[in-house]
């Protein structure tokens, strides 16, 4: 069985999308739709940035979420018929918006309106920083988290804020919360074997206690759009179990703005549902190189350009079936 997984905020790079805008008209109609729809020139930041621009949260979300579908709509525009419909989606944080779209839960509009909503929200927190944390047990972290925690219990919640706020792969998680908590958490890991200690280059801490601005935010998005159920069950980030009711895709639209992203446990109770293939469909290979070091013998495939599609869809006419492409 195959699950489709995409990428969330960090995939984006300038160029993202050229080869795909000239040569599919499916795509060409993604990207013109979301240009006329935000009003503002998403195409051409996609393609020729500037970089800072790009990344900027705000900006990356949507434009993620318009590369996504729109390779989507392409595979599909090429094979000529609907695609063999997988076992499960998933995405990491904004992925999850794609995976969403791609479950039947979304329209394309309105996941465009809510990423961007989505983006300046998280933007405009401006609270806290994040950490890449490399080589330590998750369970450490968790503990190390707790010990400052309380270490720092004189001072204002939002200070003694930090929480893990993404399990990606084993050995490989990010911290999120008051700057001075994270200094602390960082300082206290090396100290217990962490390998690096790594500052992300974000504005916010995202996936934290520190967002509950935006998940109010996000609350209030959600009340004036349409919500279907899953046609696909989606592996939740907050839960790492199946969603297929409108309602609880609402509740976690909301919660996954504060809470960790669980991409190792998603990863494995789909490996346990029986999920053998993860198809990557985004830019770059970032939820591949996590995934083989949570399933190590799982096929993992991605699609983040012409080239990539083109292979893929050959693979799919020899296995029409879409098992062991």
């Amino acid at each position: 069985m195959i699950a489709w997984v995409f990428p969330g905020q960090g995939s984006q790079v300038v160029g993202m999308g050229r080869d795909l805008y000239a040569q599919s008209v499916a795509a060409r109609s993604l990207f013109d739709q979301a240009d006329a729809i935000l009003d503002m020139p998403l195409t051409r930041l996609c393609f020729e940035g500037p970089e800072a621009a790009l990344t900027a949260t705000e900006n990356a979300q949507p434009a993620l979420l318009t590369m996504s579908i729109a390779l989507l709509s392409a595979l599909e525009e090429r094979s000529g018929r609907p695609l063999p419909v997988p076992a499960a989606v998933a995405g990491h944080s904004l992925g999850e918006y794609s995976a969403l779209v791609a479950g039947g839960a979304l329209d394309f509009a309105t996941a465009l309106y809510l990423v961007r909503r989505r983006g300046e929200l998280m933007a405009e927190a401006h609270e806290g920083c994040m950490a890449a944390v490399i080589g330590i047990d998750e369970q450490l972290l968790d503990q190390i988290c707790d010990e400052v925690s309380s270490a720092l219990a004189s001072y204002p919640k939002s200070t003694r804020t930090v929480v893990v706020a993404n399990y990606n792969a084993p050995g490989q998680l990010v911290i999120s919360g008051s700057t001075l908590a994270v200094e602390q958490v960082g300082q206290i890991a090396r100290t217990r074997g962490a390998k690096r200690v790594l500052p992300l280059k974000v504005s916010s801490a995202f996936h934290s206690p520190l967002m509950s601005s935006a998940a109010e935010g996000m609350a209030h998005a959600l009340e004036g759009v349409t919500v279907r159920d899953l046609s696909i069950p989606l592996i939740a980030n907050v839960t790492a179990e199946p969603l297929r009711s409108a309602k609880a895709v609402r509740q976690e639209a909301v919660a996954q703005v504060v809470s960790p992203v669980r991409w190792i446990a998603s990863v494995q109770r789909m490996a346990h549902d029986g999920i053998s293939t993860f198809l990557e469909l985004g830019p770059g290979k970032v939820l591949s190189g996590l995934n083989r070091r949570i399933v190590p013998h799982a096929q993992l495939l991605n699609i983040g350009t012409v080239e990539d599609l083109l292979a893929f869809n050959s693979a799919l006419l020899q296995h029409p079936a879409g098992h062991a492409i």
